[in-house]
């Protein structure tokens, strides 16, 4: 099973999708392994986004990561990247295909509701970035076995 990273962005937070964004996740099956509300500073901004710290959107990405705490999980399931960033949608809000959390949630490439790791090298980096190793846990539960085949898992 593989973990992948989520934060729940302040335009998230702000609109109070919180638990629409959760309960989507859970809805398909995904287990929530870690969860806790966290108020990101610029050090873990610059390290999380440095891939884009010399482009010019930049501080008002900074600006906006900040205006509230986010929401982080670490969520876990068979094919977790995959099947997350197509729940997430494309980048943009007006681009994602309704369905997706973006698609019915954002209009916007900036503020649009969460973040997901792209990759599952990546998932490792950002739930280490983000969560201590005792803050996420390993369990599965009874409807496990109604979720996935014997041989998926």
């Amino acid at each position: 099973m593989e973990s992948t990273l989520v934060l729940i962005k302040p335009s998230g937070v702000i609109r109070c999708l919180i638990g629409d964004i959760i309960a989507r996740f859970q809805h398909k099956g995904l287990i929530i392994a870690g969860l806790k509300m966290m108020q990101l500073d610029e050090a873990i901004l610059h390290e999380h986004y440095a891939h884009l710290v010399d482009k010019p959107f930049f501080p008002s990405l900074l600006v906006s990561m900040t205006r509230t705490p986010v929401v982080a999980m670490v969520v876990k399931g068979v094919d977790a990247v995959a099947v997350v960033r197509s729940m997430t949608g494309a980048t943009n809000g007006r681009k994602a295909a309704p369905g997706t959390i973006r698609g019915d949630f954002s209009m916007s490439g900036q503020e649009n509701i969460v973040h997901a790791s792209d990759s599952v090298e990546n998932a490792d980096i950002e739930v280490r970035r983000f969560f201590k190793p005792e803050e996420v846990f390993n369990y599965t539960d009874d409807t496990f076995k109604y979720l996935y085949a014997p041989d998926e898992v």
